[in-house]
């Protein structure tokens, strides 16, 4: 579904991104692990047309999306949901979803996506009224991830999702990226948290300043010393 080619990304004179290469195939997970500053936020960023690239290729579905705009890239059905949520805080969680559905234009089709969101996550449908700031660390998580399956991904890049939260709820939303890639949608996953990324990732790569340096399956890299060592604390 997606191939990413030789791509080369600069901030301010920094090369942050320099000629990586990965691809995502349909119906699998693909975890990007690598510490802070190694270029995974920026990956997904090129990918989704919110940084445009200096160099390389971006192709999903076979056609080249290379810096074409976010909303456009969106409207193709790959859907980025952000590091650190993003929700809006004062609208009620049911209005987040509804939001998710901005460039959907037939309402039916929306209802439903909304109502497969809280099939999955009924603790959502239990708050649909509620406002989405006052909700849990863990639950502005799934309400954010709920949002961008309301857009209808094919694909779904994934930030971060289990940032802040505890060891219980990172599980939770563990199992729901699962049951969402089970469904049907590719995901690419970023995680500082590779334990838990690679135990559901079908494959996986290793960025290190910019630099792919590691590829292979889930189990593969979870059993690397390399990757023991730098990413899973040397158990």
């Amino acid at each position: 579904m997606l191939e990413i080619s030789g791509l080369d990304v600069h901030y301010d004179g920094v090369h942050a991104l320099r000629g990586l290469s990965l691809t995502v195939g349909q119906g699998e997970i693909v975890a990007l692990l690598g510490n802070n500053g190694a270029g995974k936020t920026t990956t997904m960023s090129a990918t989704s047309g919110l940084v445009r690239p200096s160099g390389g290729k971006v192709l999903f579905e076979g056609e080249d999306i290379t810096g074409l705009a976010a909303h456009k890239i969106t409207s193709r059905g790959l859907v980025h949901c952000p590091e650190g949520r993003r929700i809006f805080s004062t609208l009620s969680v049911h209005d987040n979803l509804l939001l998710g559905g901005y460039l959907v234009r037939d309402q039916a089709e929306i209802k439903r996506r909304i109502d497969h969101v809280y099939g999955l996550l009924p603790r959502l449908a239990e708050r649909r009224a509620q406002q989405g700031g006052t909700l849990s660390g863990g639950e502005q998580q799934m309400l954010a991830i709920g949002r961008a399956m309301v857009t209808g991904p094919r694909l779904l890049l994934l930030d971060e999702p289990s940032m802040g939260l505890a060891p219980l709820v990172v599980a939770q939303v563990m199992e729901l990226i699962a049951d969402i890639n089970a469904s049907g949608t590719a995901v690419l996953l970023v995680e500082q948290n590779a334990s838990a990324a690679l135990k559901i990732a079908h494959r996986g790569y290793v960025l290190e300043n910019g630099v792919g340096t590691l590829s292979g399956t889930g189990e593969e890299l979870r059993s690397d010393p390399r990757v023991v060592e730098a990413y899973l604390g040397g158990s």
